[in-house]
């Protein structure tokens, strides 16, 4: 699993835990759990 996070990462010009908070941060925005002045950023 880390292996193609690793790969994503790159092929996306993030570091790995820039790419994790932007999966978690999507999942959260898709299960409406963000408040809304947290939703940019």
């Amino acid at each position: 699993m880390m292996e193609a996070v690793e790969k994503w990462a790159a092929d996306d010009f993030r570091s790995i835990n820039g790419q994790l908070e932007w999966i978690i941060h999507n999942a959260l925005a898709n299960a409406k759990r963000l408040k809304k002045n947290s939703e940019n950023g």
